[in-house]
């Protein structure tokens, strides 16, 4: 190989998880493709029989997977397992099959139909194509009698490139031996970046020209500032491995509540999806629980969970945190997490329809049967449960949540600020409630009219967005008012330069990935109150998103700035 060939190149991408990694790179599988000389079926009922086993092996293998897998990539399985039961598919598939197609053709045509629809809807349902897609994959593999695509047997610590990485593979990974993941594609919001956060590995997306990176060539990677180098040189190595060392050792001097410098309370909480994910949590260095998402409770059941199953898991959750507070998200669903229990219909465009709180509105059973649990759950445990709505935009909608959850039992009502209009009617909406918490994935989404699985519209959602900022501005100056406390409980409270924005504008918890705590602990130890808001100052004069992180990055404390 020449030197030209051999020279370190730096690309650069989102980066979603913290942290630096480096090492060979390999290649997830490309997805299976029917054969292009495949024949018309002979037996056309047989050959739909086929196809309907094909997609059942797949649901069966994800769910298999699900079960040893921790919470938030268990419930993302469970969901994907839905998707390969999904009778509409088959049905699609089964008019493909009639038409004179072979069974793999009609799989990946009826998969791209649904995924053209799912990507004309936009919105929540246009994450799941990429879900959908593999799906399909593992369903042509299955009915040829070929592996499924994924990622290859791994031997050495190794970074693993793809498209863009399906829960099933992502879930599942080794992470003694996935030191890193890059992909050419996803978002800030997507599984891949999600999942990433909550098992600690390092990770960039939406880096071009990933998939050509060659299998095996070294590469180096920053989850904070979204870099890749390509045949790094060992300088650049030991830079990153230095700086990680630092890093390590700022932040083990630093532990407790989140403090400013001049002893402003801002409490660091954990965002978890379950079961294992509390137990994990709970033996962490944090304050609680600012995001328990419930959905898991719901998605795989086939029927509504009744109070006494729904207690059980609440029970396990709660105990491990003793009397530290756990913020519950009663169940958001709809759009694309659909249940089979309380289907409303079809709609136009599922993200601003009957999603959260609305669709609990036209099926009060589901959440007063949810509110009833909880409530018993928090009496055996003695926690301190607070529970708050999603897609919440008016007061009386606020003020109704608000009734029902006094009516079963729970002292603490909140909402989450996910909807712009609430925003700007925060002193109106949390009025009516005693917290609020700000969404900032939708929020941005809501703010800027832009999908969060597009990404050709990263940078529209790029959380350092002026115009998104002067949102959350006027959604905490409004809670002031109401003389309510809001926090945060988006992608954003994780970023430690943004979380200093965010206290400097009011946030008075930040909620995240337990993996990205003591960098948001230390950054806010290193910078005072006046500090922060004089940041938050500053990011919202800039004229992008760009001005805004270099603005804050140029004044913040360099104690800070040279870990990152």
């Amino acid at each position: 190989m020449s030197a030209s060939e051999t020279r370190p190149e730096t690309k650069h991408g989102i980066g979603v998880s913290p942290g630096t990694a480096h090492g060979p790179v390999v290649q997830v599988a490309p997805p299976v493709r029917p054969p292009a000389d495949e024949p018309a079926p002979v037996d056309a009922e047989a050959a739909l029989a086929d196809v309907k086993a094909a997609f059942e092996t797949v649901a069966q293998s994800l769910e298999t997977r699900a079960a040893t897998a921790d919470d938030t990539a268990q419930q993302i399985l469970k969901a994907t397992a839905l998707i390969a039961r999904d009778k509409g598919l088959a049905k699609a598939a089964g008019k493909l099959i009639h038409a004179g197609r072979g069974p793999a053709h009609a799989i990946d045509g009826a998969v791209e139909e649904y995924a053209a629809q799912f990507e004309a809807l936009g919105g929540l349902f246009a994450e799941r194509v990429t879900d959908l897609r593999d799906v399909g994959s593992r369903a042509v593999a299955a009915v040829l009698g070929v592996p499924p695509p994924g990622v290859p047997r791994i031997t050495v610590p190794s970074v693993v490139v793809a498209e863009d990485l399906a829960p099933a593979e992502t879930a599942t990974l080794d992470r003694a031996l996935v030191v890193g993941l890059i992909t050419e594609a996803g978002g800030r919001t997507s599984h891949t970046a999600i999942l990433a956060a909550q098992m600690g590995i390092p990770a960039v997306v939406q880096l071009p020209g990933a998939t050509q990176i060659p299998a095996g060539v070294h590469v180096a990677l920053d989850g904070d500032a979204g870099e890749v180098t390509i045949n790094p040189d060992p300088a650049l190595v030991e830079a990153q491995w230095v700086r990680g060392e630092r890093r390590k050792e700022a932040l083990a001097t630093h532990s407790g509540p989140g403090l400013t410098r001049d002893g402003k309370q801002v409490a660091l909480l954990a965002n978890i999806g379950g079961v294992a994910d509390a137990v994990g949590a709970a033996a962490l260095d944090l304050e609680g629980v600012g995001l328990f998402r419930t959905e898991f409770v719901f998605l795989s059941a086939s029927k509504a969970p009744t109070v006494a199953e729904q207690t059980e898991i609440y029970r396990q959750v709660f105990a491990p945190f003793g009397s530290r507070r756990v913020v519950v998200r009663t169940l958001d669903a709809g759009a694309d997490k659909p249940l089979a229990f309380a289907d409303l219909g079809p709609e136009e465009n599922p993200a601003l329809g009957r999603r959260g709180l609305r669709l609990t509105a036209e099926r009060p059973e589901l959440l007063d049967a949810q509110l009833e649990a909880l409530a018993i759950a928090a009496r055996e445990t003695g926690a301190d449960v607070r529970v708050m709505a999603p897609m919440v935009a008016t007061a009386e909608e606020a003020a109704w949540f608000t009734r029902r959850v006094r009516e079963n039992g729970l002292p603490t009502a909140g909402v989450m600020i996910e909807v712009p209009g609430a925003a700007l009617r925060a002193r109106d909406v949390l009025a009516e409630v005693d917290f609020g918490s700000l969404g900032t994935n939708d929020l941005a989404q809501y703010t800027m009219a832009a999908d969060r699985m597009q990404g050709a519209l990263s940078e529209l959602l790029d959380p350092w967005q002026p115009a998104v900022l002067d949102v959350i501005a006027a959604a905490c100056a409004g809670a002031d008012l109401a003389g309510r406390p809001i926090g945060v409980c988006g992608e954003s409270a994780g970023d430690p330069l943004l979380a200093l924005v965010l206290v400097g504008l009011g946030a008075s918890s930040l909620s995240m990935a337990p993996s990205k705590v003591p960098v948001v602990r230390f950054a806010l130890s290193v910078h005072s109150l006046a500090e922060c808001q004089h940041l938050a100052v500053a990011a919202r004069e800039a004229r992008t998103a760009q001005e805004a992180l270099q603005y804050v990055r140029e004044r913040a404390n360099g104690e800070l700035t040279e870990l990152l």
